[in-house]
C-alpha cells in the first residue's frame, strides 16, 4: 500500500506548515482518507454523515490529516469529487494567523467547477468547525447549509445532493476593484497582486509573498491589522450567501464544540 500513502501521492504537505502552497494539493478523484493513506471509495453518498463542501485547504488531505491529528482522531474521511454549480472560490476578507489569505465560497449562479465534498461524522465535524472558528462569537467563518437552489452538487454516480454545508466568511470577501468578488488564484499569485496594489499592506507585511507569510504566521495583532486594512481600503464585498448563514450556532449536523487550535 506504499503507493497509496499521501507522501507517495504528493498530497502530504499542509498549507498550515507551508502557507504559499495554499490551498494545497487536492486528490485527482474521489477517495477515502484513512490515516496517511488515500484509498478507493466503495460509494459516494454517506447518509449517516454530514456533507461539507471543501472550498480551500479542507480539500487538501495533508491539511485535513493535520487537523484531525491535533485532536487524536484517526477515523476515515470520504472525500468525494463533485460538479458544483452556483458557487465560486472567492477570497476571504481576513488574514489568517496561519500565514495566508484563505478562500471562501461566493454565490455564482450558473458557474460550474469541480470541488470536493467531505462526508464527516460528528466528531470530525466538530474539529473542522473549530478549525474554522465556528464556535467563536467573532470567528472568521460560519457554517451555512446551502440548499440545491444555491449550490447544485452532482456526483459521478448520478446523485444530486439536496444541499451541502459550507464555511462562509463572516466578514465577506475581497472584490476585484469593480465590486465583483474576485476568485482565488492560489496564494503566491494572490499575495503578489495584493502587495503590488496596496502600499500600506507592504508596510505591514513586507514586499514579497514570502515576507507576508513569515510576518503573518502566529502574529494575531498583525493579522487583525491586515484584516482591518482590507475593510478600510474598500476592498470587501458580500459573498451573496448571507441568507443561508444561521443566526446562532447549532445548524443541522452540528457536533459538539471544540476550542480552535488556531486559524
Amino acid at each position: 500500500m506504499e503507493e497509496r500513502t499521501l507522501t507517495a501521492l504528493g498530497l502530504h504537505e499542509a498549507p498550515r506548515d507551508h502557507p504559499l502552497l495554499y490551498p494545497g494539493h487536492w486528490p485527482s478523484d474521489s477517495a477515502l482518507l484513512d490515516g496517511d493513506r488515500l484509498l478507493p471509495l466503495d460509494r459516494l453518498v454517506h447518509p449517516d454523515r454530514t456533507p461539507v463542501l471543501a472550498i480551500g485547504s479542507n480539500a487538501c488531505p495533508g491539511q485535513l490529516r493535520h487537523k484531525f491529528d491535533e485532536f487524536g482522531i484517526d477515523s476515515p474521511v470520504p472525500m468525494v469529487r463533485a460538479r458544483v454549480t452556483g458557487v465560486e472560490i472567492g477570497v476571504s476578507a481576513h488574514v489568517s494567523r496561519l500565514g495566508y489569505v484563505s478562500a471562501s465560497p461566493v454565490h455564482a449562479p450558473g458557474r460550474e467547477r469541480e470541488l470536493f465534498v467531505l462526508w464527516l461524522n460528528a466528531e470530525q465535524l466538530a474539529v473542522v468547525d473549530a478549525s474554522e472558528g465556528v464556535p467563536l462569537p467573532h470567528g472568521n467563518f460560519r457554517r451555512a447549509w446551502l440548499p440545491s437552489g444555491a449550490a447544485r452538487i452532482d456526483l459521478a454516480d448520478g446523485t444530486t445532493l439536496p444541499g451541502v454545508h459550507s464555511y462562509v466568511n463572516r466578514r465577506g470577501v475581497l472584490h476585484d476593484g469593480a465590486g465583483v468578488p474576485r476568485s482565488h488564484p492560489g496564494q503566491r499569485e494572490l499575495l503578489t497582486e495584493l502587495l503590488a496594489g496596496m502600499p500600506r499592506l507592504r508596510e505591514l507585511f513586507g514586499a514579497s509573498p514570502e515576507e507576508f507569510c513569515a510576518r503573518a504566521r502566529a502574529d494575531r495583532l498583525l493579522c487583525e491589522r491586515g484584516t482591518r486594512l482590507f475593510a478600510r481600503a474598500g476592498l470587501v464585498t458580500s459573498h451573496g450567501l448571507e441568507r443561508y448563514v444561521p443566526q446562532q450556532i447549532g445548524s443541522p449536523g452540528t457536533g459538539s464544540s471544540l476550542s480552535p487550535p488556531g486559524m
